[in-house]
């Protein structure tokens, strides 16, 4: 989206981004590296290319291959698995091969912004990282942050003094171009950023935890950040910025932030397999969904996404497909794309 909105479509751009796709879609806990793909593609010593044929090595799962086919873009993977150290060395490979006329770091929801120290933070990895090795290329790089506040992770009032100016407000129109990605991709801060740009507002429960996102007319925006700023605030990212191997990373983590956002992966993943599936049973899930949404409403909320839905009523990852079909199918009028509003049934 914002590519398309800031440089048009003459010139694509080449995505550097993680394979991280959390246990909704990939049951191994922590980032993806290049080798747990097949079918890759060298750009640089240090860079591959993930293009549609690509396929992660089983039991991994990425949504990668999937949105280099249904996207123009050049998707390249960030392997986290060298440390900053390592990053640092793919994006001065990638700088030096292709010259690009622009080089952004966007972050959704601003959690790049944080010290570390945030109660409310919970997944500050992998922007510290990306914002340690960014920091150390001979380059100029722009931090933009989309969504402020849309991660559920930093309060949109704490970060509203840490940006800067205004680049863009995305609009209906811009939200257009990734429509049918999000009918299928699970990122609830880009759905959440897609639906606000459509007008939405109110209050949106994500994540296991059902954490509550205000979705406001901030919600749209992208604004500048000051890189140096970040990084003298950020003092994850400070830690790691020589590091070679992501169990450095992590311990980092440990020691800054209290905990490492993996030791969480691994230990869902281990309760996850305990557990024994549940059927999906249209008529036993529809009257679980009545009960969710007027706790949900009780709350104050007043949307969801599919993945908090898929969690609330003790589902697994590979059923949520199943259940958006269900609940779009049979209550159509509270699909708000590409998130639920919550409605009670009337008696």
């Amino acid at each position: 989206m914002l590519d398309a909105t800031l440089y048009g479509d003459e010139d694509q751009a080449v995505i550097l981004t993680y394979a991280w796709d959390r246990l909704l879609i990939d049951p191994v806990p922590g980032p993806r590296g290049a080798h747990d793909f097949t079918g890759l593609e060298q750009i640089t010593p240090a860079v591959w290319a993930v293009p549609a044929e690509a396929r992660p090595i089983a039991p991994a799962g990425s949504t990668l291959p999937r949105l280099a086919a249904e996207l123009p873009h050049t998707f390249a993977l960030i392997d986290p698995h060298y440390g900053a150290e390592g990053i640092t060395r793919q994006l001065e490979e990638l700088i030096s091969h292709l010259e690009p006329t622009s080089v952004d770091l966007l972050d959704v929801g601003g959690d790049i912004l944080a010290r570390g120290d945030e109660p409310t933070l919970k997944s500050p990895l992998a922007d510290a990282l990306t914002l340690a090795a960014c920091c150390q290329v001979n380059a100029r790089i722009r931090l933009l942050v989309a969504g402020p506040g849309l991660d559920g992770e930093l309060p949109p009032d704490d970060l509203r003094g840490m940006l800067g100016p205004l680049v863009h407000t995305f609009t209906a129109k811009d939200s257009e171009r990734i429509s049918s990605v999000l009918e299928w991709h699970p990122s609830e801060a880009t759905g959440m950023l897609a639906a606000t740009a459509r007008g939405v507002r109110g209050t949106c429960e994500v994540r296991d935890a059902g954490l509550p996102v205000p979705l406001t007319d901030e919600g749209p925006t992208v604004h500048e950040a000051d890189m140096d700023e970040a990084l003298s605030r950020n003092q994850l990212a400070r830690a790691i910025t020589v590091t070679v191997n992501l169990d450095d990373v992590e311990a980092h983590s440990r020691e800054i932030c209290g905990y490492s956002e993996i030791d969480y992966e691994r230990n869902k993943a281990a309760w996850l397999s305990e557990q024994r599936p549940v059927k999906l049973a249209p008529e036993a899930v529809l009257a679980q969904l009545d009960q969710f949404e007027a706790e949900a409403q009780s709350r104050g909320v007043t949307h969801t996404t599919f993945r908090h839905i898929t969690e609330a009523l003790n589902l697994n990852g590979g059923q949520r497909h199943d259940l958006r079909e269900l609940l779009i199918n049979s209550r159509t009028e509270q699909y708000d794309a590409p998130l639920w509003r919550i409605t009670t049934s009337p008696e």
